[in-house]
């Protein structure tokens, strides 16, 4: 009698079977499916029904790696993340219609990818990465569906062409970037030039004026000078030689205060400087002879002046 309990009590413990969260077990009766079980505990008729597999309801992830050949014959290596989970009211199709799911969703990665990346090239690979993903989405989710599996999200995590054409591209990026700094020094030089040009403008013109100006002063003392010099006795001809000979020293004098000055001045002594003036009032005392000994003319507007 107690050999009976103790067997019933066995085969009613055996019965009895737990599922984790977030999994379900199948339940199969000599050999056909019978049921899923849920999370918790739950019981099965021993020697009859079997747990014929578990299957998770967590969202998994899945990492392909995929080659391909761009539009400009650049081949490159991407790296897919696929994130999928079985949904709960299908996991009966998860579970008896694909022997090895992961092999199918590599299959649909490498066939979407394959199509894709061919029509771009390398450049835009890496600008549309987020257009491939979305594709890569879109085919999966159209595919598992049908299969239980539900395609949360799709990443390409890694694009990597051939070394050669790293270097490549870096080269091509260092170029580019050290035209832009050229272009941006050169905007700095022609601005720098141009200021430069503005400045040296003015400085020209202020430099005109002032020339203009001193001119003038000059121009108004040598009239005043004469006017002193007419009213003290001495006519136009002397008193233009005695300003002439004033200017020459004057002259003499500045070139001499600078002591940095290159300029030689040959001959250059006292007599020469007398002989010019001799040499000077001579000729301006001929000519008023002359002028006096010709036949009298009309004046003019140079004779008035």
């Amino acid at each position: 009698m107690y050999f009976i309990i103790f067997i019933v009590a066995i085969l009613v413990l055996s019965g009895l079977f737990t599922v984790k969260q977030q999994t379900t077990a199948i339940i199969e009766r000599f050999g056909k499916f019978n049921k899923i079980s849920q999370s918790g505990l739950n019981l099965k008729i021993p020697l009859i029904d079997r747990i014929a597999g578990r299957v998770s309801l967590k969202i998994q992830q899945l990492d392909v790696i995929v080659e391909t050949k761009t539009k400009d014959d650049v081949f490159v290596h991407l790296k897919i993340s696929v994130q999928f989970q079985i949904l709960r009211e299908k996991v009966y199709d998860a579970f008896y219609k694909l022997q090895n799911p992961e092999e199918q969703i590599t299959a649909f990665i490498f066939d979407t990818v394959r199509a894709e990346v061919p029509k771009m090239i390398i450049d835009d690979v890496f600008v549309k990465k987020d257009d491939i993903a979305h594709a890569i989405q879109r085919e999966l989710k159209d595919a598992m569906l049908n299969y239980g599996y539900d395609i949360v999200k799709a990443l390409v995590t890694d694009i990597d062409p051939d070394s050669q054409v790293k270097e490549a591209m870096n080269r091509i990026n260092a170029a580019e970037r050290e035209k832009v700094a050229a272009q941006f020094e050169g905007d700095a030089q022609r601005i720098l030039i141009v200021e430069r040009a503005k400045a040296e403008a003015e400085s020209k013109r202020l430099q005109g004026r002032g020339i203009a100006d001193q001119r003038r002063e000059i121009a108004r003392g040598l009239e005043e000078s004469m006017v002193v010099l007419n009213r003290a006795g001495i006519n136009s001809q002397e008193a233009s030689a005695l300003i002439v000979i004033t200017q020459h020293y004057d002259t003499l004098q500045s070139i001499g205060a600078d002591t940095n000055s290159n300029l030689i001045l040959l001959p250059n002594n006292p007599n020469t400087a007398s002989n010019m003036l001799n040499d000077m009032v001579t000729s301006l005392v001929a000519a008023n002879k002359i002028k006096e000994a010709s036949p009298k003319t009309p004046k003019t507007d140079d004779d008035n002046k």
